[in-house]
């Protein structure tokens, strides 16, 4: 049976996988996305630096594999930006920037990003690649100053993309989204769906059983 590797520590993309039916296994790749980002220049669109990223993640994890994984498997790289005001936000990695982010993002919407790359691998050959990336319009609500610091204080909104989720403690100051849902939260399973067509894979065959 094909193997379907996650290349991120992410538990929300990890918490997609697991309940459209496939037990992945996890392999953190160690990329330094902030050179990438560097390399890329500010100039380049949202949906080609998420989708670098998530092709160097992916390419990373593949070069990793134990020759028993890739004998047969396909390895899901991601990465999600906040496109805000002209410019990509990802984690903001400390509570003064994450209240600094709601402050602008409150009231107001966004475009959440999450590039995709699938690696498909047997006998330890790549045999296939395909990269896309996936937009979805995320409409902010505007919490109460209290409740901003108390979602401050939990610590979700310091290491995930644009400092929300929608599926933890964030989806309370969500308004609404206008698209796909899983790809805010990290992974668009009708996109991935159909990359895996296209590598000749079927979704139903991948599911745990």
């Amino acid at each position: 049976m094909t193997r379907v590797v996650l290349g991120s520590a992410s538990s929300g993309r990890l918490k997609v996988l697991r309940h459209a039916g496939i037990e992945p296994l996890v392999v953190v790749s160690g990329v330094d996305e902030d050179a990438i980002v560097a390399t890329l220049g500010a100039a380049a669109p949202p949906d080609q630096v998420v989708c670098a990223l998530a092709a160097a993640k992916a390419a990373g994890v593949a070069d990793a594999l134990t020759p028993d994984v890739s004998a047969d498997c396909v390895v899901i790289g991601c990465d999600s930006m906040l496109w805000f005001d002209g410019r990509l936000t990802g984690k903001p990695g400390s509570v003064a920037a994450a209240r600094a982010q709601w402050q602008l993002m409150a009231g107001r919407s966004g475009e959440l990003y999450t590039g995709h790359c699938l690696v498909r691998i047997r006998d330890g050959v790549v045999q296939g690649r395909e990269l896309e990336a996936a937009s979805t319009t995320v409409r902010f609500g505007t919490p109460s100053p209290a409740d901003l610091a108390g979602y401050l204080d939990s610590g979700e909104p310091l290491g995930v993309a644009g400092g929300f989720t929608l599926d933890g403690l964030g989806g309370w100051f969500l308004d609404g989204i206008d698209g796909d849902p899983s790809n805010v939260i990290g992974l668009s399973l009708p996109l991935v769906r159909g990359m895996f067509g296209r590598l000749g894979l079927s979704v139903t065959q991948l599911w745990a059983h």
